[in-house]
């Protein structure tokens, strides 16, 4: 494996290092141009890490897989724009300053690098070896009881921040999770059980450090910005990092799962992804294989 920083690091460091003081210390609206440069350098700067402790990433195993990523993530992130626009859980300031198109173009890119910096992030933290603790843990298999229940708790969670917002807000962090689980089981995607069946939850734990360590440099990032984003969240605003109130973090932890198993819903073809294992075993083939055998349980190791 390489033992020097690939190239497309240093372009991503150097990204990072000229669009971060910017981005603090201009006058007037720059985020909105530099949010971008600023991400995508944080994102080539994890590749190449991954890469030089793995002697693989995402990036040198499949260009088209980590492009395809920033088409996807724009309106992957736009799904919760829209859940947002009921429960009104963040507003951006500056916004009122653009014209609708303007805005939704200028989104769009910038939402495009939410996904490749979560799963860059949530694979260089697959490369630690404290995440191979959970490789064996409880097992929970895809039953047709454990798929049905999942989908109904979820509907149940999303009918509920819908209709009072203000109460159930926090279940838009989990009600997607539990949807879109049982649809990827059942149309033979990747999805999360398809590991925990086997007692491993080093996907789950990578992917969910992964989102909470984007979220700390989000947050961070977004403190000093313009435009930029804040919050109102009933009964929990109080004990503040940055602008998102501390429980707000805990948010973060299933919003990668949330991503995980939607880009894995839309996209045809199985990713190039090699999140908290470093192997590409094909797990749904020996999932159906032990439904097959009707070998289908929840158990401990």
């Amino acid at each position: 494996m390489p033992k020097t920083m690939a190239w497309h690091g240093w372009i991503g460091w150097i990204l990072v290092a000229v669009s971060w003081p910017l981005n603090w210390l201009l006058p007037g609206l720059r985020t909105h141009v530099l949010f971008f440069p600023l991400w995508l350098g944080y994102t080539l700067v994890v590749d190449a890490l991954v890469l030089r402790r793995t002697g693989s990433s995402l990036l040198t195993r499949s260009p088209r897989d980590f492009a395809m990523l920033f088409v996807i993530s724009a309106p992957a992130w736009w799904v919760f724009e829209i859940i947002n626009w009921r429960t009104a859980n963040w507003q951006y300031l500056g916004g009122e300053l653009f014209s609708d198109l303007e805005y939704f173009v200028l989104a769009s890119v910038n939402f495009s690098t939410v996904i490749p910096a979560v799963f860059g992030t949530a694979e260089l933290i697959g490369t630690s070896r404290w995440i191979g603790r959970f490789g064996r843990g409880p097992r929970i298999s895809a039953t047709p009881r454990t798929c049905w229940g999942f989908l109904l708790m979820g509907f149940a969670m999303l009918g509920l921040l819908l209709v009072w917002p203000r109460y159930f807000y926090p279940l838009m962090w989990v009600s997607l999770v539990l949807i879109l689980e049982p649809i990827n089981v059942w149309l033979g995607k990747r999805s999360i059980l398809t590991r925990l069946h086997h007692g491993d939850w080093r996907t789950v734990i990578a992917l969910g450090t992964g989102a909470l360590t984007c979220g700390f440099f989000w947050e961070m990032w977004n403190y000093l910005s313009y435009p930029k984003w804040i919050y109102h969240v009933p009964f929990a605003d109080f004990w503040h990092l940055f602008e998102m109130p501390l429980l707000g973090y805990l948010g973060y932890l299933p919003f990668g799962l949330e991503l995980y198993l939607l880009v894995h819903l839309i996209e045809r073809r199985t990713f190039q992804l090699r999140i908290g294992t470093s192997e590409g075993t094909n797990l749904t083939e020996k999932l159906r294989g032990d439904q097959d055998t009707g070998s289908m349980a929840f158990s401990s190791p």
